[in-house]
């Protein structure tokens, strides 16, 4: 069973996090990451995958239109993608740069491609996802790994 770990990245930030992520959904038996950009990943990732955990730099509070392309162009698959598990995951320049808004606006289309979402586990420190500003430090990838944990872990439970 595969979980993908979909971002985009300009700086890295994002890719660094997304690869925390990456670890901790490794870290349930049975489950591997699929880590890609936007630059890479299919149609078939996204079918193939038992849940899609995406995230984005902040940009004007929303999701990147890197990554809102790939919904848009694989809507097609959305109605193979009802039941599994979504997530999202952030990286800002600023600490109110609208991290928040931006993975609401992943949640939106997760939601819409009739995913069930994961916010973080209560022992992370997020809400509604992983977040940070810049380069993600130590207590930011512990995030991330309890993330991609859980997400691979209902995953798993909802698949049986």
């Amino acid at each position: 069973m595969q979980i993908l770990v979909l971002y985009f990245s300009k700086s890295g930030n994002t890719r660094k996090l997304a690869e925390a992520i990456a670890q901790g959904v490794e870290g349930v038996d049975g489950v591997s990451a699929v880590l890609k950009d936007t630059g890479e990943v299919t149609k078939e990732d996204f079918v193939a995958s038992e849940g899609i955990i995406a995230g984005s730099p902040v940009y004007f509070g929303l999701m990147a239109a890197d990554l809102k392309k790939i919904f848009d162009d694989f809507v097609g698959v959305r109605k193979k993608m009802e039941g599994k598990v979504g997530a999202a995951f952030t990286t800002s320049g600023d600490p109110t740069g609208g991290k928040e808004t931006t993975m609401m606006s992943i949640i939106q289309v997760l939601l819409i491609y009739g995913m069930v979402i994961v916010g973080d586990p209560m022992s992370a420190t997020g809400h509604y996802g992983v977040a940070c500003v810049g380069d993600p430090d130590e207590k930011t990838e512990d995030n991330g790994m309890k993330l991609g944990n859980r997400v691979a872990g209902l995953a798993k439970k909802l698949r049986g």
